[in-house]
């Protein structure tokens, strides 16, 4: 079984992790497939600014595991998922 580790912005990550999310969008940029594992880590705002402005994210030591239940590509439903997208199901899962 494939297992893939993301960053989840802190917005996101306890929306997630108790259930009240139950999908992310992502660029289709890596092996996604139903049945992978996602190892999702909490990323959260430093309090700092990047030279241009932006706020400075870093990695946290929080993570949990999600499974991926189902995958909605943009070919599938072109006017609802941005080409080079996808939507995914997930799962919370224990390690």
């Amino acid at each position: 079984m494939t297992t893939i580790t993301l960053k989840l912005h802190e917005d996101y990550f306890d929306a997630v992790k108790y259930g009240v999310k139950t999908f992310e969008i992502r660029k289709a940029d890596r092996p996604f497939a139903v049945g992978c594992r996602l190892k999702l880590v909490r990323y959260y705002r430093t309090g700092k600014k990047t030279v241009d402005g932006r706020d400075l994210m870093e990695e946290s030591p929080d993570y949990f595991y999600v499974v991926v239940t189902y995958i909605l590509t943009h070919e599938q439903f072109p006017s609802g998922v941005p080409e080079g997208y996808v939507a995914l199901g997930i799962r919370r899962v224990e390690e």
